[in-house]
């Protein structure tokens, strides 16, 4: 009744306004309606209302609903009864059991092929080669380096990937800076990458790190005492060295969250003979990563530093393309160990293995994956190193060679303790080690079993560890992506 009173009282007025003024009636009746719904609308109960009404929220917006990554699957989130089942004497398995729960995540259908990460080594190569054709020392071109904006005003200096490399016709210049990545073998001379040289630097922020309450109070200016922080910070030395070293220091603001770390990206493929120093395994070393017939076999050499770069490149890689307000992408990662074995295991608490049974073989006396049965027996289903990816059937995610083939990396870091020490939520321990730390603390968790591993240690419940910055020819990795809160 009050609305209505209030309504009646401003059409007096604003007709006693217009009047006056000399306005027609005609325009007096159009201005009223304007006036009149305007103070209809403020006054109207809901969205939009600032005298009072309903509680109805803000509106929300439109919601990115993420398409499936390419050459991903969803593993949907679930429970399972994590870690063995039983202790096996025999083996000195004592891991304890606990039940756990994760997210949606998006997982990577195979393992990283040699061709996949040859993406990531061509891509540090030309960037490197694209930052010397700008450098005065060499080409001096300014079109490889973009210093200001169309409009003239100064941008944060950046590669100009629109221009190609002149790999052929190119200036005196422009081909030394080309050699300079290159060079040639002084017994074969074969002119070849210098691997030395792909080192990738990337930035990550400790977003979870600087929530946590033993640093608030001082970001946010209720504390005056500085805790002490661990920072990584990296650089390259006048002559070439790459150093990477964790500082502890008081803190002195959230960029004390934001680390640096300088990696060198090239696989290690002398581990064919170092890891078998009684073998002939020498064509693996010349062959396996840079014959194009191994192109979609799993990378292996890989440490985890390096596979952690992958990931950092390809976050990198994706949002260069998808620069559009409003689309999250989350980052590319290595998965935590509950992830990998509830992908592995189906979410299943009762499957060992990524198919159903506990049989290594099919009920028609195939091998369900690439690994050693013993004695030996590397060759027994049909693949001696690591085979093609897909080379047998996926799990019921669709996930290929989550047992056998190469095993994994994961996040997670490794503690004899396994699950007690972690969460029974979206479970991870990670621990941030020094370059000058003992060699236990190290080690990461590594899932799947390889080729070159028994039946028992193919199982999907199983774990086994090495250090971050060794690698090996029988571990790989893949990527997996926490799937957005719209897509679900």
């Amino acid at each position: 009744m009050c609305q209505l009173l209030s309504n009646r009282r401003m059409y007096k007025i604003a007709t006693e306004e217009l009047t006056a003024k000399n306005i027609k009636p005609m325009k007096q009746y159009l201005i009223i309606i304007l006036i009149l719904g305007a103070a209809l609308s403020c006054g109207r109960r809901g969205i939009g209302s600032s005298v009072g009404g309903e509680l109805t929220g803000i509106s929300v917006g439109r919601v990115w609903d993420e398409p499936t990554p390419y050459n991903m699957v969803l593993v949907t989130r679930g429970s399972i009864t994590m870690g063995p089942g039983e202790t096996d004497s025999l083996w000195g398995i004592t891991i304890p059991t606990r039940g756990i729960s994760v997210d949606n995540f998006w997982m990577d259908e195979t393992e990283i092929t040699n061709s996949q990460y040859k993406q990531f080594v061509y891509w540090v190569r030309d960037s490197i080669i694209r930052e010397r054709m700008a450098d005065p020392r060499y080409a001096g071109d300014d079109f490889y380096k973009i210093t200001e904006d169309a409009y003239g005003d100064p941008v944060t200096p950046h590669l100009n990937w629109s221009v190609p490399i002149p790999w052929t016709r190119n200036t005196e210049e422009e081909e030394a800076a080309i050699n300079s990545l290159y060079k040639t073998h002084p017994i074969t001379g074969v002119k070849m990458l210098d691997a030395t040289q792909l080192n990738f630097r990337y930035e990550w922020f400790d977003e979870a790190m600087a929530a946590r309450n033993e640093y608030r109070p001082f970001l946010e200016g209720t504390a005056t005492n500085a805790p002490l922080i661990s920072k990584d910070t990296a650089f390259v030395t006048p002559d070439g060295q790459v150093v990477n070293q964790t500082l502890t220091r008081p803190l002195s603001s959230l960029y004390d969250f934001v680390h640096t770390r300088i990696v060198n990206i090239y696989p290690d493929t002398t581990c064919w003979v170092n890891d078998f120093p009684q073998a002939h395994n020498e064509y693996y070393l010349r062959n396996y990563f840079a014959n194009p017939a191994y192109a979609h076999h799993p990378v292996v050499g890989v440490t985890w530093e390096q596979a952690t770069a992958f990931c950092e490149w390809r976050t990198l890689f994706l949002r260069r393309s998808v620069n559009k307000a409003g689309v999250q992408v989350e980052r590319y990662r290595l998965p935590t160990e509950a992830e990998w074995e509830l992908a592995a295991r189906n979410a299943n608490s009762d499957n060992r293995y990524p198919w159903e049974s506990d049989a290594t073989t099919s009920e028609s006396g195939c091998y369900q994956a690439n690994f050693n049965p013993g004695e030996g027996a590397y060759a027994a289903d049909n693949h001696l190193i690591p085979a093609k990816v897909r080379s047998f059937k996926p799990n019921q995610f669709g996930l290929y060679d989550m047992a056998g083939n190469a095993a994994e990396w994961t996040s997670t870091s490794y503690t004899a303790s396994g699950n007690a020490l972690m969460s029974d939520l979206n479970p991870e321990y990670s621990t941030r080690v020094a370059a000058d730390d003992p060699t236990p603390l190290k080690r990461k968790v590594v899932k799947g079993g390889s080729w070159k591993d028994i039946a028992t240690f193919i199982r999907s419940d199983m774990r086994d560890s090495e250090e971050n910055d060794k690698g090996r020819s029988w571990i790989g990795f893949r990527c997996v992506r926490t799937q957005t809160a719209g897509s679900r």
